[in-house]
This record gives C-alpha cells, sequence and structure tokens, in this order.
C-alpha cells in the first residue's frame, strides 16, 4: 500500500460534499468536500507501489479540461485503471457543482 499526498492550486470553488465508488468492489471510492480557498488536497492511499507520476499526470489533465475546486479529496484505490479513475473524480466534481 501506497500513500500519497498532493496540493494543487484550485481555479473554482464548489460548495458540499459527494461520494463516488466502492473501495470493496476491486474498484475505488473518492470522497470529496468543498471548502473556500485556493488549494485542492488529495489524499491518496493506492494498492499500486510507485504511482505518484500515473496521479500527477491525471490531475494535470482534469485541470486543462475542467479546472480544479478548492478543497479536500480523499481517494481509495484498489489498483483502479487510471479511466476509472478519472471518471470516479468528474463523478464526485460534478455531483457537488449540482447540489
Amino acid at each position: 500500500m501506497e500513500h500519497i499526498t498532493l496540493s494543487l492550486p484550485a481555479n473554482r470553488t464548489l460548495s458540499g460534499r459527494a461520494l463516488a465508488g466502492v473501495v470493496g468492489s476491486g474498484d475505488m471510492e473518492v470522497l470529496f468536500t468543498a471548502a473556500e480557498g485556493q488549494t485542492l488536497t488529495i489524499d491518496i492511499t493506492t494498492s499500486l507501489d510507485n504511482s505518484d507520476s500515473r496521479w500527477k499526470a491525471l490531475f494535470d489533465r482534469l485541470n486543462l479540461i475542467s479546472g480544479l475546486p478548492a478543497g479536500q479529496l480523499v481517494i481509495h484505490d484498489f489498483g483502479a485503471t487510471p479511466g476509472v479513475a478519472r471518471i470516479r473524480i468528474e463523478q464526485v466534481f460534478e455531483e457537488v457543482s449540482h447540489a
């Protein structure tokens, strides 16, 4: 198990909280809590060692596409593919943006 913490600049503000996925399904779970400020703090617990660069690349891509919201993102990953990871993260951001 590896624990990764990222702190990235945020350029949008949302409010509320959301959950997507279920880690017990062999997939991943993403919890997002919006906060005021200019930073998105990301705590990742993953079953894949040495995956820092994969996560950084994923968040760089998300930032280019839609920007990152301020808040706290907690990810419990059980080896999800990058595509599934992106979908789960986008799901929590979308759910909070419609709350």
